[in-house]
Protein backbone atom coordinates (compact mmCIF):
# COMPACT_ATOMS: atom_id res chain seq x y z
CA UNK A 1 0.00 0.00 0.00
CA UNK A 2 1.35 3.42 -1.12
CA UNK A 3 1.88 6.04 1.50
CA UNK A 4 -1.02 8.96 1.55
CA UNK A 5 -0.29 11.97 -0.58
CA UNK A 6 -0.34 14.42 2.71
CA UNK A 7 2.11 12.28 4.60
CA UNK A 8 4.31 12.03 1.46
CA UNK A 9 4.12 16.02 1.01
CA UNK A 10 4.85 16.80 4.88
CA UNK A 11 7.91 14.26 4.47
CA UNK A 12 9.21 16.42 1.57
CA UNK A 13 8.89 19.65 3.45
CA UNK A 14 10.70 18.41 6.94
CA UNK A 15 13.91 16.90 4.74
CA UNK A 16 14.24 20.16 2.54
CA UNK A 17 13.79 22.11 6.18
CA UNK A 18 16.68 19.97 7.48
CA UNK A 19 18.80 20.65 4.17
CA UNK A 20 18.05 24.36 4.31
CA UNK A 21 18.57 24.89 7.59
CA UNK A 22 21.75 23.41 7.68
CA UNK A 23 23.14 25.16 4.73
CA UNK A 24 22.23 28.33 7.29
CA UNK A 25 24.04 27.38 10.34
CA UNK A 26 27.17 26.76 8.17
CA UNK A 27 27.11 30.11 6.53
CA UNK A 28 26.54 31.92 10.19
CA UNK A 29 29.29 29.99 11.72
CA UNK A 30 31.94 31.32 9.48
CA UNK A 31 30.57 34.78 9.55
CA UNK A 32 30.47 34.94 13.10
CA UNK A 33 34.39 34.64 13.77
CA UNK A 34 35.19 37.80 13.80
CA UNK A 35 33.48 38.43 17.27
CA UNK A 36 35.37 35.67 18.91
CA UNK A 37 37.07 36.64 21.96
CA UNK A 38 40.72 37.48 21.65
CA UNK A 39 41.34 38.45 25.32
CA UNK A 40 40.07 40.95 28.14
CA UNK A 41 41.64 43.28 30.32
CA UNK A 42 39.89 44.41 33.63
CA UNK A 43 41.04 47.32 36.03
CA UNK A 44 42.01 45.89 39.63
CA UNK A 45 38.93 48.97 41.01
CA UNK A 46 35.78 48.43 40.79
CA UNK A 47 33.04 51.43 40.64
CA UNK A 48 32.55 53.18 44.29
CA UNK A 49 29.05 54.40 42.98
CA UNK A 50 26.21 53.47 45.59
CA UNK A 51 23.83 56.45 43.57
CA UNK A 52 24.49 54.29 40.60
CA UNK A 53 25.35 57.41 38.37
CA UNK A 54 28.37 55.55 37.21
CA UNK A 55 26.80 52.49 36.02
CA UNK A 56 24.31 54.45 34.37
CA UNK A 57 27.07 56.86 32.81
CA UNK A 58 28.66 53.62 31.46
CA UNK A 59 25.83 52.17 30.15
CA UNK A 60 24.86 55.57 28.04
CA UNK A 61 28.76 55.91 26.88
CA UNK A 62 28.25 52.06 25.84
CA UNK A 63 25.13 52.61 23.74
CA UNK A 64 26.46 55.83 22.35
CA UNK A 65 29.38 53.44 20.79
CA UNK A 66 27.79 50.93 20.15
CA UNK A 67 25.55 53.38 17.81
CA UNK A 68 28.40 55.24 16.06
CA UNK A 69 29.21 51.21 14.85
CA UNK A 70 27.10 51.49 12.39
CA UNK A 71 27.89 54.65 10.68
CA UNK A 72 32.20 54.52 11.01
CA UNK A 73 35.17 52.29 11.98
CA UNK A 74 36.69 54.36 14.62
CA UNK A 75 35.25 56.28 17.60
CA UNK A 76 35.34 57.83 20.70
CA UNK A 77 32.95 59.44 23.10
CA UNK A 78 32.28 60.26 26.57
CA UNK A 79 29.32 60.54 29.30
CA UNK A 80 28.91 62.34 32.80
CA UNK A 81 30.26 65.08 33.86
CA UNK A 82 33.14 64.99 36.13
CA UNK A 83 33.87 63.59 38.82
CA UNK A 84 31.51 60.98 37.41
CA UNK A 85 32.51 61.27 33.23
CA UNK A 86 33.38 58.10 31.31
CA UNK A 87 35.24 57.94 28.19
CA UNK A 88 35.64 54.96 25.66
CA UNK A 89 36.20 54.41 21.88
CA UNK A 90 35.88 51.07 19.53
CA UNK A 91 37.93 50.06 17.08
CA UNK A 92 37.65 47.81 13.79
CA UNK A 93 39.81 45.70 11.74
CA UNK A 94 40.87 47.86 8.28
CA UNK A 95 39.12 45.10 6.40
CA UNK A 96 35.65 44.57 8.12
CA UNK A 97 32.29 46.26 5.91
CA UNK A 98 30.46 48.96 8.44
CA UNK A 99 27.81 46.00 8.77
CA UNK A 100 30.45 43.50 9.87
CA UNK A 101 31.96 46.46 12.17
CA UNK A 102 28.34 46.42 13.76
CA UNK A 103 27.87 43.37 14.30
CA UNK A 104 31.43 42.74 16.36
CA UNK A 105 31.47 46.12 18.36
CA UNK A 106 27.58 45.49 19.40
CA UNK A 107 28.74 42.27 21.18
CA UNK A 108 30.99 43.67 23.57
CA UNK A 109 28.67 45.39 26.18
CA UNK A 110 27.15 42.17 26.73
CA UNK A 111 30.79 40.26 27.24
CA UNK A 112 32.28 43.45 29.23
CA UNK A 113 29.21 43.13 32.11
CA UNK A 114 30.30 39.58 32.05
CA UNK A 115 33.88 39.78 32.27
CA UNK A 116 35.05 42.64 34.34
CA UNK A 117 31.68 43.39 35.76
CA UNK A 118 32.26 46.60 37.79
CA UNK A 119 35.87 47.83 36.42
CA UNK A 120 36.49 51.32 36.33
CA UNK A 121 38.15 50.93 33.22
CA UNK A 122 38.00 47.70 30.77
CA UNK A 123 39.45 46.83 27.13
CA UNK A 124 37.43 43.71 25.21
CA UNK A 125 39.40 42.61 22.32
CA UNK A 126 37.86 40.53 20.07
CA UNK A 127 39.52 39.40 16.38
CA UNK A 128 37.65 41.98 14.75
CA UNK A 129 37.27 45.20 16.74
CA UNK A 130 37.70 45.88 20.53
CA UNK A 131 36.44 48.36 22.79
CA UNK A 132 37.91 50.19 25.59
CA UNK A 133 36.61 52.63 28.63
CA UNK A 134 37.79 54.11 31.85
CA UNK A 135 37.01 56.93 34.25
CA UNK A 136 38.39 60.34 33.16
CA UNK A 137 41.66 60.31 35.66
CA UNK A 138 42.32 56.87 35.13
CA UNK A 139 46.55 56.09 35.30
CA UNK A 140 47.62 56.55 30.95
CA UNK A 141 50.21 54.76 29.73
CA UNK A 142 52.45 54.71 26.15
CA UNK A 143 50.50 53.82 22.96
CA UNK A 144 52.97 50.74 22.83
CA UNK A 145 52.30 49.34 26.11
CA UNK A 146 52.61 45.77 25.84
CA UNK A 147 49.09 44.02 26.60
CA UNK A 148 48.70 40.90 24.77
CA UNK A 149 50.57 38.26 22.31
CA UNK A 150 49.91 34.92 21.17
CA UNK A 151 53.22 32.79 19.72
CA UNK A 152 52.31 29.71 17.66
CA UNK A 153 54.02 26.35 18.50
CA UNK A 154 55.04 25.07 15.02
CA UNK A 155 58.11 26.61 14.26
CA UNK A 156 60.42 27.33 11.47
CA UNK A 157 64.47 26.49 10.95
CA UNK A 158 66.93 28.93 8.96
CA UNK A 159 67.27 31.79 7.96
CA UNK A 160 65.18 32.09 5.07
CA UNK A 161 61.85 32.12 7.49
CA UNK A 162 63.51 35.07 9.25
CA UNK A 163 64.62 37.30 6.26
CA UNK A 164 61.04 36.53 4.75
CA UNK A 165 59.43 37.64 8.34
CA UNK A 166 61.31 40.30 8.30
CA UNK A 167 61.14 42.36 5.01
CA UNK A 168 57.21 41.23 5.38
CA UNK A 169 57.08 43.15 8.84
CA UNK A 170 59.26 46.26 6.80
CA UNK A 171 56.31 46.24 4.31
CA UNK A 172 53.32 46.48 6.69
CA UNK A 173 55.31 49.19 8.49
CA UNK A 174 55.11 51.09 5.67
CA UNK A 175 51.93 49.76 4.53
CA UNK A 176 49.65 50.98 7.54
CA UNK A 177 52.07 54.82 7.23
CA UNK A 178 50.44 54.80 3.46
CA UNK A 179 47.14 53.48 4.38
CA UNK A 180 45.37 56.90 5.02
CA UNK A 181 42.62 57.32 7.73
CA UNK A 182 41.94 53.29 7.89
CA UNK A 183 45.66 52.97 9.72
CA UNK A 184 45.65 49.25 8.21
CA UNK A 185 47.39 47.08 6.01
CA UNK A 186 46.89 43.37 5.71
CA UNK A 187 49.04 41.26 2.40
CA UNK A 188 51.76 39.17 1.94
CA UNK A 189 55.46 39.75 1.05
CA UNK A 190 57.09 35.96 -0.57
CA UNK A 191 55.56 33.45 1.83
CA UNK A 192 54.74 35.52 4.46
CA UNK A 193 51.18 36.81 5.47
CA UNK A 194 51.09 40.15 7.65
CA UNK A 195 48.73 42.52 9.03
CA UNK A 196 49.07 45.94 10.86
CA UNK A 197 46.40 47.91 12.80
CA UNK A 198 46.52 51.10 14.55
CA UNK A 199 44.33 52.66 16.90
CA UNK A 200 42.45 55.56 14.47
CA UNK A 201 43.35 58.94 16.56
CA UNK A 202 47.18 58.01 15.86
CA UNK A 203 49.29 59.77 13.70
CA UNK A 204 50.67 57.99 10.67
CA UNK A 205 53.84 58.53 12.04
CA UNK A 206 52.94 57.38 15.32
CA UNK A 207 51.50 54.18 14.07
CA UNK A 208 54.86 53.67 12.22
CA UNK A 209 56.54 53.80 15.46
CA UNK A 210 54.09 51.93 17.31
CA UNK A 211 53.64 48.78 14.42
CA UNK A 212 57.23 48.56 14.22
CA UNK A 213 57.33 48.20 18.30
CA UNK A 214 54.87 45.38 18.13
CA UNK A 215 57.09 43.75 15.42
CA UNK A 216 60.07 43.48 17.38
CA UNK A 217 58.06 42.12 20.39
CA UNK A 218 57.01 39.50 18.04
CA UNK A 219 60.66 38.74 16.66
CA UNK A 220 62.39 38.87 20.95
CA UNK A 221 59.14 36.79 22.05
CA UNK A 222 57.87 34.58 19.17
CA UNK A 223 61.68 33.48 18.02
CA UNK A 224 61.47 31.40 15.22
CA UNK A 225 57.02 30.01 15.46
CA UNK A 226 55.61 30.80 12.50
CA UNK A 227 52.82 32.50 13.46
CA UNK A 228 52.36 35.35 16.08
CA UNK A 229 49.58 38.10 16.94
CA UNK A 230 50.95 41.00 19.37
CA UNK A 231 48.75 43.59 21.15
CA UNK A 232 49.94 47.06 22.26
CA UNK A 233 48.05 49.75 23.97
CA UNK A 234 47.60 51.58 20.66
CA UNK A 235 48.01 49.25 17.69
CA UNK A 236 48.40 45.11 17.27
CA UNK A 237 50.06 43.38 14.71
CA UNK A 238 49.72 39.38 12.88
CA UNK A 239 51.67 37.21 11.16
CA UNK A 240 51.78 33.58 9.52
CA UNK A 241 54.61 32.10 7.49
CA UNK A 242 53.95 29.61 4.76
CA UNK A 243 56.92 27.18 3.56
CA UNK A 244 54.64 26.59 0.28
CA UNK A 245 53.33 30.23 -0.55
CA UNK A 246 50.03 31.86 1.04
CA UNK A 247 47.24 30.07 -0.38
CA UNK A 248 45.21 31.78 -2.31
CA UNK A 249 41.85 32.30 0.01
CA UNK A 250 43.16 34.08 2.68
CA UNK A 251 41.35 33.42 6.68
CA UNK A 252 40.21 36.97 7.95
CA UNK A 253 43.45 38.82 8.85
CA UNK A 254 44.15 38.71 12.83
CA UNK A 255 42.47 35.35 13.38
CA UNK A 256 45.61 33.98 14.27
CA UNK A 257 44.13 30.48 11.89
CA UNK A 258 45.96 31.27 9.02
CA UNK A 259 44.73 31.00 5.63
CA UNK A 260 44.87 27.41 4.74
CA UNK A 261 42.09 26.71 7.59
CA UNK A 262 39.66 29.26 5.84
CA UNK A 263 40.27 27.90 2.33
CA UNK A 264 39.26 24.16 3.62
CA UNK A 265 36.35 26.10 5.49
CA UNK A 266 35.18 27.43 1.92
CA UNK A 267 35.88 24.55 0.02
CA UNK A 268 33.81 22.51 2.98
CA UNK A 269 30.53 24.96 2.59
CA UNK A 270 30.85 24.57 -1.11
CA UNK A 271 30.67 20.76 -1.37
CA UNK A 272 27.97 20.89 1.47
CA UNK A 273 25.94 22.97 -0.90
CA UNK A 274 26.19 20.89 -3.78
CA UNK A 275 25.49 17.96 -1.40
CA UNK A 276 22.01 19.92 -0.27
CA UNK A 277 21.05 20.28 -3.86
CA UNK A 278 21.60 16.85 -4.65
CA UNK A 279 19.73 15.70 -1.67
CA UNK A 280 16.82 18.08 -2.81
CA UNK A 281 17.03 16.55 -6.60
CA UNK A 282 16.76 13.11 -5.09
CA UNK A 283 13.47 14.40 -2.72
CA UNK A 284 11.74 15.16 -6.17
CA UNK A 285 12.66 12.41 -8.28
CA UNK A 286 11.59 10.14 -5.46
CA UNK A 287 8.62 11.59 -5.09
CA UNK A 288 7.45 12.03 -9.01
CA UNK A 289 8.15 8.11 -8.71
CA UNK A 290 5.92 7.55 -6.29
CA UNK A 291 3.21 9.62 -7.56
CA UNK A 292 3.45 8.56 -11.09
CA UNK A 293 2.80 4.50 -9.62
CA UNK A 294 0.27 6.33 -7.55
CA UNK A 295 -1.61 7.26 -10.69
CA UNK A 296 -1.15 4.07 -13.06
CA UNK A 297 -2.39 1.77 -10.36
CA UNK A 298 -5.82 4.46 -11.10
Amino acid sequence: MGFPRKFLSLLYVSLCSITILGGSFTSFTTAADSTNLVFKGCADQNFQDPTGVYLQNLKTLLSALVSQASQKSFSSASSGADPYAITGLFQCRGDLTIPQCYTCVSRIPGMSDTLCGKAVAARIQLIGCYLSYEIVGFKQVPGTEFLYKVCGSSRASGTEFKSRRDAAFSVAENGVKSGGNSLFYAGQYQSVYVLGQCEGDLGTSDCGDCVKSAFETAKNDCADSVSGQVYLHKCYISYSYYSNGVPAISSPPGTGTGTRQSTQRTVAIAVGGVAALGFIIVCLMFLKSVFKKRRSKH
